[in-house]
């Protein structure tokens, strides 16, 4: 039987494998590097530019909701590869899907960045 990790340990193990995710990303994926320098550039003006706190958060956190959405798609993706590298609907439709939920979540944070800029 596993025994699983508690406490701190447990909180620690889960930062590694987060990190270790989302280096994985980040040498695998041209997308994920993009969002992050976009992130790298873009954090910084909002904290440069006139607005109220809560829309500085909402410049953020669009930003961040990009690149959540970008990691799930491609965890979507390395998994359907690993299933299989073959031509399936199923998967195709899967993949288009991800990609789907990334293209809307551009869009949302370009909206709100518009709006708030606007």
């Amino acid at each position: 039987m596993i025994t699983k990790r508690t406490g701190i340990l447990r909180v620690l193990y889960a930062t590694y494998y987060s990190l270790k995710g989302l280096r994985a990303a980040f040498l695998s994926e041209a997308a994920v590097r993009q969002e992050i320098f976009a992130i790298l550039i873009m954090t910084p003006i909002a904290f440069f530019i006139d607005v109220t706190h809560v829309e500085r958060i909402l410049l953020v956190i669009s930003l961040l909701i990009v690149l959540i959405t970008e990691l799930l798609n491609t965890a979507i993706e390395k998994l359907c590869d690993h299933v299989s590298t073959d031509i399936h609907l199923l998967i195709g439709r899967a993949k288009d899907i991800g990609s789907a939920a990334v293209f809307i979540s551009l869009m949302m944070a370009g909206f709100t960045w518009i709006s708030i800029l606007w």
